[in-house]
């Protein structure tokens, strides 16, 4: 499995891991498969343009796994802020969300970003505990998701230096 940063011409492959991420795992995400299914080229092309993103892709060029970094506005500008985690369940417990991971604190390091952060849905617990061992800690900061007010999640940080 290769960890590959994408560029804008991998709007397709990233549209088709994203929707699958979506059509899997819909309450892990703070978007929904029928708000994405809608997203034109121009809006796909523009995503990947402007949010760094980081495709795991085996050997017949399929997407397997996607995150994504960006600055998140409103946070400190040393604070790279990771988005949009996830593995296809046929591959998961092999490794992938931790390279993946492991990615963007390089590249978040390599920024010179004094920390990673993260949202995780309350009641996602395999997320919650993938980022507590791979070094985030729980802030107890929350709020209310806002497609779903009755659901919360928590921020998790994760320091580098």
């Amino acid at each position: 499995m290769q960890i590959r940063r994408v560029g804008e011409d991998d709007w397709a492959l990233v549209r088709d891991v994203r929707l699958r991420a979506l059509r899997e795992d819909p309450g892990a995400f703070g978007s929904s498969l029928t708000r994405e299914e809608m997203f034109k080229e121009s809006h796909w092309r523009m995503r990947v343009r402007t949010v760094t993103t980081w495709l795991a892709i085996d050997g017949a060029g399929v997407g397997r796994g996607i995150v994504s970094m960006l600055l998140e506005p409103g946070s400190p500008a040393d604070d790279r802020h990771v988005v949009a985690l996830w593995v296809a369940p046929e591959v998961r417990r092999q490794g992938i969300a931790w390279r993946l991971l492991d990615t963007v604190r390089d590249a978040a390091a390599a920024d010179d970003a004094r920390t990673v952060s993260l949202w995780v849905v309350d009641d996602n617990h395999a997320a919650g505990d993938l980022y507590v061992r791979a070094g985030f800690t729980r802030t107890g900061e929350r709020h209310e998701l806002q497609r779903e007010p009755e659901r919360t999640e928590e921020r998790y940080v994760l320091t580098l230096r």
